[in-house]
């Protein structure tokens, strides 16, 4: 397997774990604000590292680095990644896997298999606004519901997170999300930011003030939702 890229220390995207972070080429979505555009687009090939030189660094690092993230793109759809997540499990690390949930079958193997501790899962918007959110023409719901319902079987820790963009979502469209998803489980809305590289630039994040008032809307429904900067 190809790595397309590493991040050798990172203690924000492990809850609770001294980390390094993974990532993956390739993704079935094509979000215009992705922050990992150059994953998406495969616009640098050239980059990155083999699965065996990412396995010498990881046992380089035993004992040092609590945790392995799992990112992209979007891990799922890489064919060799249940092979991955148990050469990092045998040299003793903890897994987070972050997804966009549209692979539910490989998610549900994955959790099951006892290859992952911690899944963070993309919720891109309400139904209505899904498929424009995450680029695509038309997008089938029943992936998604079906990896939200999975985890919310509470089979493995995850959390639920959104990119919150001006020109994507609204105060509305956050509480039809809120109303869909709805539970007693962690949510984080997440600010966007713009750090360049985007798949569509001229996006904009919402300020601190309406991303609290979106917060302080969809509390009612989701008790355990938090702001997370990016």
């Amino acid at each position: 397997m190809q790595i397309a890229g590493l991040q050798k220390l990172t203690l924000l995207d492990f809850p609770g774990q001294v980390a390094c972070t993974v990532f993956l080429p390739g993704c079935n979505f094509k979000c215009p604000f992705c922050h990992n555009a150059a994953l998406v687009t495969g616009s640098r090939p050239e980059e990155g590292m083999t699965q065996e030189a990412l396995l010498h660094f990881l046992q380089g690092r035993q004992g040092i680095l609590d945790g392995v993230c799992i990112t992209g793109g979007e891990p799922t759809l890489q064919p060799e990644l249940e092979t991955l997540l148990r050469a990092v499990r045998d040299l003793g690390f903890a897994i987070k896997l972050d997804t966009n949930g549209y692979e539910p079958k490989i998610l549900k193997r994955l959790c099951e298999l006892g290859l992952v501790d911690y899944v963070a899962m993309d919720i891109k918007n309400a139904p209505a606004q899904y498929a424009a959110t995450t680029g695509l023409k038309e997008i089938d719901l029943d992936k998604i519901n079906e990896s939200i319902a999975f985890l919310k079987r509470g089979t493995v820790s995850f959390e639920f997170r959104t990119t919150v963009v001006r020109e994507f979502h609204s105060k509305d469209s956050m509480l039809r999300l809120a109303e869909w998803i709805s539970g007693d489980m962690p949510y984080f809305l997440q600010e966007f930011k713009d750090t360049g590289g985007l798949i569509c630039q001229g996006l904009h994040g919402w300020d601190k003030a309406d991303m609290h008032a979106i917060l302080e809307r969809i509390r009612p429904l989701l008790p355990r939702a938090e702001l997370r900067e990016m």
